[in-house]
């Protein structure tokens, strides 16, 4: 037990050292052996009133998301799309919501993509993985997961989604995703809640979905997250981090 627990302290520290050094991965102890939804990650169940498990005030999601509030949110196996599934291009992320450095992309260089998203420019697939609750112990990354499934069927992914991760938890170690919390999270977002939403979100009923999610990751041979593949091309790391050098990554691909 003292070994697994250092590991998960490992893990933790050296996300930290990745995100100030401006690095682009959190990554999983052991691919094949990673959160499934069907162990001890699995979502736990609460009501939203339980004052213990409710965490702090939840922030807003960013005023820019709200140009995305049309935009459609539609899921194939493990991969949840926003955008016309016509368009043009597309962009894959992969992401684990406790992830600082998908945090710090999200706040930074994602900003790039809402225009042409809006636009129909672009749409994004997005592969949401959950290997963080087996390095630091939890089930945050499992319950994110499965409440951004249930956002989709609510028709707001988009917002959701940046609700999430403007409320994640400063210390990585942190399991601050409980059912209550991310039921406060979605309090943000005008016209998420709602008895099936917050059903889904309490009682973990796409528990089977974060499991095929956190497949597809594997399967795409994923070795961390952040990841981003512009048009089947592995995006530079080095451009995630800022919204305008990201913008001229895009605009390399022909998208602006």
């Amino acid at each position: 037990m003292a070994v697994r627990k250092a590991g998960r302290i490992v893990t933790a520290v050296a996300a930290t050292a990745l995100l100030a050094g401006g690095a682009a991965a959190c990554g999983p102890e052991d691919l094949t052996g990673g959160s499934s939804g069907d162990d001890k990650a699995s979502a736990s169940t609460g009501g939203s009133g339980a004052a213990a498990d409710s965490g702090p005030e939840a922030k807003a999601p960013p005023a820019g998301t709200d140009a995305l509030a049309k935009t459609p949110a539609t899921v194939k196996g493990g991969v949840i799309t926003v955008g016309d599934p016509k368009a043009g291009h597309t962009v894959k992320l992969y992401e684990d919501a406790r992830c600082p450095i998908c945090k710090k992309f999200e706040d930074t260089g994602a900003q790039a993509l809402v225009k042409p998203v809006a636009e129909g420019k672009v749409k994004v697939q997005y592969t949401l993985a959950s290997f963080l609750d087996k390095n630091l112990g939890g089930s945050g990354s499992v319950n994110a997961a499965n409440a951004l499934r249930a956002s989709v069927e609510a028709g707001k992914f988009p917002q959701y989604h940046a609700a999430v991760f403007a409320n994640q938890a400063e210390v990585e170690t942190d399991d601050a995703y409980t059912p209550a919390f991310l039921l406060k999270i979605a309090d943000k977002v005008d016209g998420l809640r709602g008895a099936e939403f917050d059903k889904a979100v309490q009682k973990g009923t796409y528990k089977k979905w974060v499991g095929e999610a956190m497949q597809a990751f594997t399967d795409d041979g994923m070795q961390g997250t952040p990841t981003v593949v512009i048009d089947g091309k592995k995006a530079d790391s080095r451009s995630l981090f800022d919204q305008g050098t990201f913008a001229e990554e895009l605009k390399a691909s022909g998208i602006s």
